[in-house]
């Protein structure tokens, strides 16, 4: 394994190689804990990123709503088996949806058949152009929209048979937990995962709220199409070649609204993160069953290369044959992975505070802590 002081390097070359805004990053293993830090947390005050601050933790945010999920199993609440429309009725339904042929389970899994929402003609107009994000950044969602989003287009092909990963299907199963409890799904999160593990930095984030509640670093974003690009025009294989160019000045998004809710709303700092999937990981946090259904992985396709998805966690192969556990998260002007080997004593939790070029980044991080990168993409 590499020392720190080569991780510590990787940090600075982040910066320097990649463009990378600001960068903290927090190692734990059988020797202790280190952190360490580069870059500029705020690029108006010229401040640095120190250990410590508050991030989103985009799509790491469905292992929070998956452990929660579970642990309402655990308590005899439901099961993952009960179908959506148990606990939804009449919900999934229009485009060839069918909320009778879907389990929870299948959502949490995203192998429920639901479409991908990400390249959603309407959202793109908001949120990936200029103009439409600074006239959106403080809409507030509701979660039947969220639903509606996803109704709106049809299934790609019937529950069980595939994957496809589905923001909309995280939605669905924080409705679920809302219909189930009585309580809201930010509450829930609190109860089962949060006080639990003692969690100090960590809370999901409500729609209406703008700012985070603790010190944070600015996040930055360039993923806009570049003008005159119709967003209709969007496919998952021309949707990098239309945005503008690596070198468009970045946008500040710290201060909005985040509509990723259950599939995407967490905050988070790295040593919660290291302790949130130690936990996962040891299974300290969840009963034997319910641990091994997290770990029980399904492939990936038109996903990310060389992975396997659990129940709201991934398993990432290394280029020398060996698996590490991921909470990962990409969200707009910000990048968070938390990564360990399989028994845990080793981890590594990293968030960038900017969207772009983190896949070599993260590798390069996966060298310096475990030894190898990420097995290259075939």
């Amino acid at each position: 394994m590499a020392s720190n002081e080569n991780v510590q390097q990787v940090l600075h070359s982040a910066v320097a190689e990649y463009g990378t805004i600001g960068v903290v990053a927090a190692v734990q293993d059988e020797d202790g804990g280190w952190a360490g830090s580069a870059g500029l947390s705020d690029l108006e005050a010229g401040s640095r990123r120190e250990p410590g601050e508050q991030f989103t933790i985009g799509s790491g945010a469905k292992t929070f709503t998956a452990a929660a999920m579970l642990t309402l199993e655990a308590e005899g609440r439901l099961s993952l088996t009960d179908t959506v429309e148990q606990w939804l009725p009449g919900v999934v339904r229009g485009n060839g949806n069918d909320g009778r042929q879907i389990t929870i389970g299948q959502l949490l899994t995203h192998t429920s058949g639901l479409g991908i929402t990400g390249l959603n003609v309407d959202i793109a107009r908001k949120y990936h152009t200029r103009p439409g994000f600074a006239a959106h950044r403080h809409d507030v969602w509701t979660v039947e929209e969220l639903l509606k989003l996803q109704m709106a287009i049809p299934p790609l092909y019937a529950p069980g048979t595939d994957f496809a990963y589905s923001n909309g299907g995280y939605h669905l199963a924080g409705a679920i937990i809302e219909k189930a409890t009585g309580r809201s799904y930010e509450d829930e999160v609190d109860r089962t995962v949060v006080q639990p593990l003692g969690l100090t930095g960590t809370y999901a984030r409500p729609f209406a709220e703008r700012r985070f509640r603790g010190p944070h670093a600015r996040i930055y974003t360039r993923q806009f199409l570049r003008d005159g690009v119709d967003p209709a025009s969007l496919t998952p294989d021309n949707y990098e070649s239309l945005l503008e160019s690596p070198d468009s000045d970045p946008v500040d998004v710290t201060d909005r609204t985040i509509w990723g809710w259950a599939a995407g709303g967490v905050v988070s700092t790295t040593s919660d993160m290291l302790r949130f999937t130690n936990a996962l990981i040891t299974g300290s946090l969840l009963p034997p069953a319910q641990h091994r259904t997290m770990w029980n992985t399904v492939p990936t396709r038109d996903w990310m290369p060389n992975t396997r998805y659990g129940t709201g966690v991934s398993q990432w192969a290394l280029a020398d044959g060996r698996v590490l556990h991921i909470v990962a998260g990409v969200e707009l002007g910000a990048a968070s992975f938390t990564m360990g080997t399989p028994d845990a004593r080793r981890l590594v939790s990293v968030n960038i505070n900017c969207d772009w070029n983190w896949y070599p980044l993260f590798s390069q991080i996966a060298e310096a802590v475990f030894g190898s990168p990420f097995l290259p993409p075939q």
